[in-house]
């Protein structure tokens, strides 16, 4: 698998990565034997870059990381986050300085790590200014904890801030053929400013595959069930956006998920999608996106199709929405 750097941070990760939430958080309770050799056979496909954090289990997700990776440390990036605790059975965005610091070690100890390689801020604290944060994260940098940092979900101005403190290595939000967003302000910032992109949920979680319809019944603790997008309704809207992908797919004999993944590719070279999978046979799928191509006619014309798409309810919950783009 060819590789990326993330902006001008000189941190070169694989072109496509591997969000490893899933493995043991948010869809289920997958056997851990089986995620740990999942992530080993994703490094035998060529992928060197793995995202965790702290919150997925809570803890649970992090430990099984480093214990999938502790032998794997030279050829390997590992990011986790720091930012969100869970207080009452509920998800709380922390960001309070001392609570980076404590949080560090914790997931140093479940990663088996003596640096972590990246390290995001999960959501935008708004009780706590950035360049609190910034200042946190460059003096673990200079600890020699944490190589590189970055932000998850903020706006561009919070991003301009933190980086003018302490440079940011990449930028974490949702990007797909369905949640264009990032389009608007987003990537002409981090371009500005030389930071890379990592999106996630680049499959839209699972619905760009053509493997979700509106039928799909999903199964108790999975996420999907809460969102609005993944109602009945917008589901079966939504569709149109699928067949498309589908319709593409077969002009490029590549599957829906290749050519979602592999037109987040041909966005920029700083950008490196981060899918998630708890199955083999997609792990394989999705590290092939990479052997696409695509002319600047056909991803232009690509572009308008799918832009023209009315995309029917929001990726997130009111509650969720609120942290986004602080």
């Amino acid at each position: 698998m060819k590789k990326r750097e993330l902006g001008k941070s000189g941190l070169e990760v694989s072109e496509i990565g591997l969000g490893c939430m899933g493995m043991s958080y948010a869809y289920g309770t997958p056997e851990k034997k089986e995620m740990i050799k999942l992530i080993q056979e994703g490094i035998e496909l060529g992928v060197t870059f793995f995202d965790t954090a702290e919150v997925y289990g809570p803890f649970v997700n992090e430990a099984l990381v480093g214990e999938a990776l502790a032998s794997y440390h030279n050829q390997v990036t590992i990011a986790s986050k720091v930012g969100i605790k869970i207080i009452d059975g509920k998800q709380v965005v922390d960001g309070r300085p001392q609570g980076i610091k404590e949080s560090i070690e914790g997931s140093l100890t479940r990663l088996k790590l003596d640096a972590l390689d990246l390290y995001y801020l999960h959501r935008v604290d708004p009780n706590v200014p950035i360049e609190d944060i910034a200042l946190t994260m460059q003096g673990l940098k200079k600890e020699g904890k944490i190589k590189h940092w970055g932000l998850s979900e903020a706006g561009v101005q919070t991003i301009r801030r933190a980086h003018a403190v302490e440079p940011l290595a990449a930028v974490e939000s949702e990007y797909s053929l369905w949640t264009r967003e990032p389009e608007d302000e987003l990537l002409p910032t981090l371009k500005e400013l030389g930071i890379g992109f990592v999106p996630f949920s680049p499959l839209g979680k699972g619905f760009l595959t053509g493997s979700i319809n509106a039928d799909t019944k999903f199964k108790e603790g999975d996420g999907r069930n809460s969102l609005p997008r993944f109602t009945q309704e917008a589901m079966a809207a939504n569709q149109v956006l699928v067949e498309l992908i589908k319709q593409k797919a077969e002009e490029k004999v590549a599957t829906p998920a290749q050519i979602a993944l592999g037109w987040i590719l041909a966005q920029q070279p700083w950008i490196v999608p981060i899918p998630g999978t708890t199955k083999r046979h997609r792990l394989k799928e999705n590290s092939g996106a990479g052997k696409l191509h695509f002319t600047s006619e056909e991803l232009a014309a690509f572009d308008r199709a799918t832009k023209d798409i009315e995309i029917v309810g929001h990726r997130y919950t009111p509650e969720l929405a609120k942290r986004v783009g602080l």
